[in-house]
């Protein structure tokens, strides 16, 4: 959960999130050096008087053609290497999919014989003591910790995106397309995101609210709701 006046990522819950924070630095301390790099050259030319070595040196130009060349591909590695992560799906241990509809989520459990829901935004009125405003729901999405789960996202009516920030999960709901994404959830606790594809008039309230627990807690709700 975010707090307020924050400037930096959530803490991250899954380990595609930790990589994405990791590139996000790393791509930072990149431009950083280049701006720095771009500002001392600039202050170099305003401050001295040009001269031959300035204007006609082969040996810089080269340099300035390789540079770019070498950052672009410092920053294009880990980029890619974290693509294939996010596209990874091995064998995942619960499956879950993932309805957007104006304006509300719909959950199936598709390893369960019968186990769905709908789940809506929580009115202000009906708000507990502890609840976030237009962030909680009337039921949440329960998930075991550190299990691998797919997630298959769809729309019933028009474009959604199932967002989950503190997952590293931001994937389109596209009506008559199934498109699939996986996380781990490292640590129980729960997890608060929203609807982030503008889908019409109630597009700010539709959010999505999971809850990681032991895996012996999901299977006792599980349970619950099966029989």
């Amino acid at each position: 959960m975010a707090n307020p006046s924050q400037l930096g990522f959530q803490d991250a819950s899954s380990p595609i999130m930790e990589e994405l924070i990791e590139f996000h630095d790393h791509a930072l301390m990149v431009a950083l050096m280049i701006c720095s790099l771009v500002l001392y050259l600039l202050t170099l030319m305003l401050m001295e008087k040009l001269s031959s070595n300035t204007v006609d040196a082969q040996e810089i130009e080269l340099i300035w053609t390789i540079l770019p060349a070498i950052v672009l591909i410092l920053l294009a590695l880990p980029s890619l290497q974290i693509l294939y992560m996010m596209d990874e799906l091995d064998e995942p241990d619960l499956t879950l999919k993932a309805i957007g509809h104006q304006w509300y989520w719909s959950y199936e459990y598709t390893d369960f014989k019968d186990l769905s829901f709908d789940s809506y935004m929580t009115p202000t009125p009906d708000l507990l003591p502890g609840q976030f405003r237009l962030l909680e729901v009337d039921h949440r999405v329960i998930i075991p910790m550190e299990s691998p789960i797919r997630i298959i996202i769809t729309a019933d009516d028009v474009l959604h995106s199932w967002t989950v920030p503190t997952l590293g999960v931001k994937t389109d709901a596209i009506p008559g397309r199934l498109n699939q994404t996986s996380f781990i959830a490292t640590r129980p606790g729960i997890f608060y995101g929203q609807c982030s594809e503008i889908c019409g008039a109630n597009h700010s309230f539709m959010p999505i609210v999971v809850e990681s627990t032991p895996l012996n807690h999901f299977e006792a709700w599980s349970s619950l709701l099966t029989s």
